[in-house]
Order: C-alpha cells, then structure tokens, then sequence
C-alpha cells in the first residue's frame, strides 16, 4: 500500500484528485475543516481514505494529524503531499483592508508551507529514511504567472507559492524529494462560488464597471472549463512520470488562455484587460 497525503479534499479539485488516487491503489489522508465533511468524504471515497481534521493555518491541528499519520503508515511513509487547500479572495487593493491580503497568504502560502515542514520527514527528509522519497505536488493557478485586476490578493499567494515551491526543490534535491507546480486554469470547481461577493458599496465606485465586467468574464470562462476529474487525472498521471517537468500549465484552450497572454507585452496586455473590463 503506498500512502499519499492531500489537504482541502471535501469538494472539488482535492476530492476529485483522492478518488483517482484510491482507485489506483494509494490510501489517501485528506484534509477537511469540518467534521461533518470529514464523515461525507469518508462515506464517499470509503475504506482507503482516512479523514484528517485541521484547518492548514491551525498549527496545533496539523501537528494532531501528523501522530495520527504517523500511527497509520509506520515506516512505510509518504509516496506523496499534495499542497491543495485554498482560498480566493478578490477586489480593488485600493479600498481592501490589509487583513484581506494576510488571510489569503495564511492559507494559500503559510498553510502549505506548514503542512509541508510538518510532513517533510515522512517524505523522507531525514537521514537512513527506510523507504524511498516522496514527492510534492503545489497546486498554483494559471493566476501564479499572469495576475488580473482585482485578484491581487490571489495573484501574488499563488506568484509566491510559485517561488516557494522552486526554492524548496532545490533545497530537496539532497532527499531526491521532487516538487512539483501545477497552475491550472479555469476549472469548474467551488473556489469562487466560495469567495465573498464584494460588498454593495464597490458596485457603484470607480472600480464597479470593471469588477461587474470580470465577474461575467469569469462565468463564460466556466462554462467551457475543465473538469475537476480530468485535472485529476492529468495530475495523477504527471505525479507518476518517471521524469515529470517542475510546473505544468493545465488547462483548455491553452494557446488563447495561456501561452499568448504571456507573450504579449505587458503594456499591450494591459490596454486590452483595460478595454475589456471597462467596455
């Protein structure tokens, strides 16, 4: 049995991910916040997925969970940690209070950060590991190299997820423990139903036309998403690549949506995000 470890699988991307997992053999622990939904997903993925109760930024509750892992798996250890939990939160810097930007990076940055420090050892960061390294996925967002207005708090957890995840890989190389970005693009998943709507008052300020105008951008990018099962496929299979790339850019349309937007010059970018999102 190889174990992989998972955090954020009650919905979406993280429970779509933990069921192509179990299906090819691997016990997963996945992480949820609510004891409710730790009973659900265990209900739904059954007897090869273990529940794990903590929020990625409640240090005491990961350290919990690290004993209960450890009591499972012996000396078998971690196959893999998928950094997966996060938050997307959004608006015009100008008018956000500063705790808007601490609680995105508290859970997008810091809490992957923690999650990773707590499990390293099982990963087999530690001298005479008994069993072979692990391997880390971080799940970023095609807003990891391209950031849009009124997503500044996303962008730059995800900008600086990025940079984390290659400093950490270079530091993990004396493990032979591989980390891996994954940015995907528009996904059909609940991180932005989830998000706070703005408050009343910013539709009819100066960034209003442009906030109004994203909003419908982001649901026509919806409904020609990827699925969450195809992504979690497509990261399972990269996950068991013999020699896998360090990020991956995964997503529909990926000319349109990804490669042309960063060949662009910046200023020609800007103009045309401008007059789109002020039409």
């Amino acid at each position: 049995m190889k174990y992989i470890l998972i955090t954020g699988v009650s919905t979406g991307i993280g429970h779509d991910l933990s069921k192509q997992f179990i299906t090819n053999g691997y016990h997963v622990f996945g992480s949820v916040r609510k004891k409710e939904d730790a009973e659900r997903v265990k209900s739904e993925l059954g007897e090869n997925f273990s529940s794990l109760l903590f929020d990625v930024t409640d240090h005491d509750a990961i350290k919990r969970s690290v004993d209960l892992v450890a009591g499972s798996i012996g000396n078998n250890g971690l196959a893999g940690l998928v950094n997966n939990a996060g938050i997307a939160l959004t608006g015009p810097t100008q008018v956000l209070p500063i705790e808007v930007f601490r609680k995105q990076f508290e859970v997008n940055l810091f809490g992957a950060i923690a999650v990773t420090q707590n499990f390293l050892p099982f990963l087999g960061a530690r001298p005479d590991c008994p069993h072979a390294p692990g391997r880390i996925i971080n799940i970023s967002s095609v807003a990891g190299k391209m950031a849009m207005p009124f997503m500044g708090p996303y962008s730059a957890s995800k900008f600086a997820l990025e940079g984390w995840s290659h400093a950490l890989r270079r530091e993990l190389m004396i493990y032979d423990i591989d980390v891996i970005v994954v940015g995907p693009g528009a996904i059909k998943t609940p991180i932005w139903t989830k998000a706070d709507d703005p408050p009343p008052e910013l539709s009819d300020s100066d960034y209003g036309r442009g906030m109004g105008n994203l909003r419908k951008e982001f649901f026509k990018q919806e409904a020609k998403a990827m699925t969450s099962e195809v992504l979690a496929k497509k990261i399972f299979n990269l996950f068991q690549a013999s020699n896998p790339k360090t990020r991956y850019a995964i997503m529909n349309s990926k000319f349109t949506n990804y490669i042309l937007p960063r060949i662009l010059p910046d200023r020609i970018l800007d103009r045309l995000i401008h007059k789109m999102l002020n039409k």
